[in-house]
Formats: structure tokens, C-alpha cells, sequence
């Protein structure tokens, strides 16, 4: 994350959307290289390590996928063997795009260390896992830790894990998350974001993990002072696989670069003062004093021959009250600035 402070960083989520295809990975990256995002990330696994035979599917992922297929045999599916993102990784390098990659077991965790990953995800479901926090937080490296399903005591319990294996905080960042896929808007919160990061002082700061549909709700959260935004996205809202649907398609994921940049451009230094485009609008917008009527040298000033008006190059309407009852000091035609 080594970014200047004001960037925020745009984490394009590939995820499993790949389907298992090595070559849709590929064309993932490509895509995520070209809208301009900062990073590309994916999920490491070994489906049998990960889930057992009895788990359920969740509710999303029941409407998305077969009926019939259990949560391993869909996730089974959605498995990469470890040279494919060795190759993933080389491809990224080769974009100028960052790769990264989630673990959920313990040797994902290894080989993704071996890969040389030295900034870890831990997502929401593996905020309770305790030997898994506990490995990656021996690595002493960057943390983005994601607190979907979490309260303010499981992320404390975490982040104690992580501190107690060698992780400092300050290399800890914490996302803000709603494990719904869409998630509804109701159920977002974007505050709590800045709850967690004035519940927690010292760590490196917050960002939003975002499963809402559209853009719109994620540069809202930039505004609100998220450092990183994570986005699902696809190739086609259309392709099989739970998470598609959810996903932004590689024009709105351009769409939500572009507006994450321009968010981030808008919100300056929060001085408040002219900008130059302003001081030169300033003779334009602001008023003067002006002569209503013709003025004779001697008359004294008032309302019956003096008013407001546009341009702002002369006596300012400040100074209205200095100037009533003075005399004129020369003619004034109607129209011309006192």
C-alpha cells in the first residue's frame, strides 16, 4: 500500500468470477488493468481444506448456482492450482497492475508467502479464525483486514491476535463490510465505517468492501474517508457462478475508477479559501457601488442615487454605510462604478 497519503487505493475484486477458467482469469486482469485500477485481486484455496462436506450454501448463493450442489462441490469448481497464479501474478507484473490474492487455509497462506504477497486480506469469515491469524500476523507485513458479520469485540479479539503475533497496527487496515450479496442499502451503514476507525486509533486507517449494486454507495464511502474501496467484478453479469450477479461489469468498474478519482480530487485540503479560478469569477460575481441616476460633483451619496451592482472591480458593497451622505467627487453618469 505504499500509495501517496491522498490516493485511494481500487482493489477490482476478480474473486472466483474466473469460474475455474485460467484464460477468464487472464482476460480479468486485462480488464481490471485497463479501467485503472490499482489492484486485482483473487482467492487462494483448497476447497477441501476450506469447507466440509455438511456446510450449506448461503442464501445468495442458492439463487446463483445449482440447487442440488452442496457448497464444496460448487466451490470445487471454482478452484485454481497454484502454478496458474504464479502465471496470474507474472501477467499482472506484466500490466503494471498489482496482484493480490486471498488465502482461506493455512497452505494457501504458505504458498502465497512463498509467492512473495507481503499485503494479506483476511476476509470477514476468517475474522474468528485464530491459528489463521496467527500465521499471517507472524509475517510482520501489511494487513487489510475486512469486518463484515464482526462486532467491535471480534475485531479487538483480532486485531490482539495479529498485535500478539508481531503485527503492529499501524500496518493494519480495516474494512467496513456487509456480507450480503447485493447488499441491501439499509443494511450498509456507511457510519460505521467511521466508527470503527475512532474505535480503533492506531491503525493504519478504514476502507469500504463494497457488495451493494452500482457504484454509487462505494464513492460515497470515499467521500467519507475510505482509503481503499474493493469492488466484485465480472466479464458478464450473465456467466454461471454465485458471485456474477453481484458483480460490476468492465464498463461500471471503469465508471467506478474514474468516479473514485474524481471524488478524491474534489475533496482538496479542506482549507477554505478563494481558488484562483475563484479570484478571477470574483470580479465577475461580486457587486460594486454603482450610480442609479445621473450624479452631479458636490451631491451628496444615498439610496435616491447610488445601488449595487455587478462587476465586482469597484468600491466594494461593504462599504455602503461609508459611503452614504459623502459628497461625490466628480460626475457620475448612470450605470458607472462610484
Amino acid at each position: 500500500m505504499n500509495r501517496e497519503q491522498d490516493h485511494v487505493l481500487v482493489v477490482a475484486e476478480a474473486g472466483v468470477n474466473h469460474n475455474g477458467d485460467t484464460n477468464l482469469a487472464h482476460k480479468l486482469i486485462d480488464v481490471a488493468a485497463e479501467a485503472g485500477a490499482d489492484i486485482v485481486k483473487f482467492q487462494t484455496f483448497h476447497a477441501e481444506s476450506v469447507i466440509s462436506a455438511c456446510a450449506p450454501k448461503a442464501a445468495y448463493q442458492q439463487k446463483t448456482t445449482e440447487a442440488d450442489e452442496s457448497q464444496l462441490d460448487m466451490v470445487r469448481k471454482l478452484e485454481l492450482p497454484e502454478e496458474d497464479f504464479v502465471a496470474l501474478k507474472k501477467h499482472c507484473d506484466e500490466r503494471g497492475i498489482v496482484f493480490w490474492s486471498t488465502a482461506f487455509d493455512l497452505a494457501s497462506v504458505d504458498f502465497l508467502h512463498k509467492l512473495g504477497l507481503k499485503l494479506w486480506k483476511i476476509p470477514s469469515g476468517e475474522i474468528t479464525n485464530l491459528p489463521y491469524l496467527r500465521k499471517i500476523g507472524q509475517y510482520q507485513d501489511e494487513i487489510v483486514l475486512s469486518t463484515g458479520m464482526a462486532t467491535l469485540g471480534d475485531i479487538e479479539t483480532a486485531l490482539s491476535i495479529l498485535e500478539h503475533a508481531g503485527t503492529q497496527r499501524k500496518s493494519i487496515m480495516l474494512l467496513h463490510c456487509t456480507t450480503e450479496y447485493p447488499a441491501p442499502l439499509e443494511d450498509v451503514n456507511l457510519h460505521a465505517m467511521q466508527t470503527v476507525r475512532n474505535a480503533f486509533p492506531g491503525i493504519r486507517g478504514v476502507g469500504y468492501s463494497d457488495h451493494t449494486e452500482g457504484i454509487e454507495i462505494a464513492l460515497a464511502a470515499v467521500a467519507m474517508g475510505a482509503q481503499l474501496i474493493e469492488k466484485h467484478f465480472t466479464l458478464d453479469k450473465q456467466m454461471e457462478g454465485p458471485d456474477h450477479k453481484a458483480s460490476l461489469d468492465p464498463q461500471e468498474l471503469t465508471a467506478l475508477v474514474t468516479g473514485v478519482r474524481h471524488v478524491c480530487t474534489a475533496l482538496g485540503d479542506g482549507i477554505k479559501k478563494p481558488t484562483a479560478i475563484e479570484m478571477q469569477n470574483r470580479i465577475v460575481a461580486r457587486k460594486s457601488l454603482v450610480a442609479s441616476t445621473a450624479i452631479c460633483k458636490g451631491e451628496l451619496l444615498g439610496e435616491h442615487n447610488m445601488t449595487v451592482k455587478r462587476p465586482g472591480s469597484g468600491i466594494s458593497a461593504l462599504r455602503w454605510d461609508e459611503f452614504c451622505g459623502q459628497k461625490a467627487e466628480r460626475d457620475y453618469n448612470v450605470d458607472e462604478l462610484i
